[in-house]
């Protein structure tokens, strides 16, 4: 049974995943200019935007007008980096889901495993939409406004001499790189959420495994196996994650603060509207990360409370020493963090909201003054 099938698709439009039917020579070189061109597009956006900061940046108000949008990008080529630097370990993360002893065995077992499948290819489509649609929104709004005044989309230090033929090439230039870092944002979130889902997938997994076993008096040493499997697989996944989703809360808390700076400034007008699906946009993708976190951790807490509440009673003494070792391993739960410092739950993305409004009142009294 394939697992992850859309994530992957899009990680592929991404750049970062080769498509495994293409596994001759030449359709395999295409791809690799592909994935160039994607990394061109993105950090040759990135830098003029740097540079405008350092050179031409002096108020508050062109820093909030450049920097938003700056630092999505930093967001966005870190995890074009991190996604190409991790091909295998993806690989093996996601080939680990179809094999021992994470494949499911019974029909009621591959029965769980296609909700989850459904409610990973559900949640991913409605993300990689609201995404799209948000760079859609902007990118029309910049066409109706900026383009027919000859402005371009964005602010960025130009290095070369003006001309009608340059600013077709610089505005649509941004236009294309901004998208294209929309793909690889959906990319890497769909897909750690995606990993997050199947660890939640994997533990209901276990819950009917150890009824069944306990119900028909089997050896309990296959769950306890996979117990410790499922806590191994979580560890992996957060070493080879954790500093993507560290990067993930300081950019998604910088561009919030700068987006409320720009909101607050901003009359109601044509650029209103895109400025706030990119706000929601923003807090939604954080948030994605923070309620699949939070999930998978409630889910390890209570599993817990689930072998207790199962007929412990009538197994024999190997079974119930079998299941005092999960309950035991039970009692830490599977968290996912980044240094230690930022935790992947609810009461994290609280407190990002709450910083990214201090720092919004600090930049507001700063202009005022």
């Amino acid at each position: 049974m394939q697992v992850m099938q859309f994530p992957l698709k899009i990680l592929t439009v991404a750049g970062c995943r080769p498509p495994i039917s293409w596994s001759s020579l030449c359709k395999r070189t295409v791809y690799n200019a592909y994935t160039i061109l994607m990394c061109l597009l993105m950090f040759t956006f990135l830098l003029p935007q740097l540079i405008d900061i350092i050179i031409n940046v002096d108020n508050a108000d062109d820093f909030a007008d450049t920097f938003y949008l700056m630092i999505a990008m930093v967001n966005s080529c870190y995890k074009m980096i991190s996604l190409l630097l991790n091909r295998k370990n993806i690989e093996m993360l996601t080939e680990a889901l179809v094999e021992k002893p994470f494949r499911p065995l019974e029909p009621d077992e591959i029965k769980i495993r296609e909700k989850y499948n459904n409610i990973v290819r559900t949640y991913s489509i409605f993300y990689t939409i609201l995404v799209e649609m948000t760079c859609g929104c902007m990118n029309l709004t910049s066409l109706l406004t900026d383009f027919r005044r000859g402005d371009l989309a964005y602010r960025e230090w130009v290095p070369y001499a003006w001309s009608d033929t340059m600013y077709y090439f610089t505005y649509f230039r941004q236009l294309i790189s901004s998208t294209f870092g929309s793909i690889i944002n959906v990319a890497c979130d769909i897909l750690i959420c995606g990993l997050l889902l199947h660890i939640y997938c994997q533990i209901e997994i276990l819950e009917c495994r150890l009824k069944k076993s306990l119900r028909n008096q089997n050896d309990l040493g296959e769950c306890v196996r996979l117990h410790d499997h499922i806590y191994k697989y979580a560890r992996t996944m957060n070493e080879n994650f954790k500093i993507t989703i560290g990067v993930q809360f300081t950019a998604s808390m910088l561009v919030v603060c700068s987006n409320l700076y720009r909101l607050a400034k901003t009359t109601l007008s044509a650029k209103y509207i895109p400025l706030m699906s990119y706000t929601i946009c923003m807090c939604m993708q954080i948030l994605i990360y923070c309620w699949h976190g939070n999930e998978v951790k409630l889910k390890s807490i209570k599993f817990c409370d689930e072998i207790f509440a199962m007929d412990w009673v009538t197994a024999d003494k190997k079974a119930r020493k079998n299941l005092i070792l999960i309950m035991n391993r039970s009692l830490i739960p599977i968290e996912f963090s980044s240094a230690h410092i930022v935790t992947v739950n609810l009461d994290s993305f609280v407190k990002l909201l709450k910083m990214s409004y201090s720092i919004f009142n600090l930049l507001k009294q700063t202009r005022e003054e």
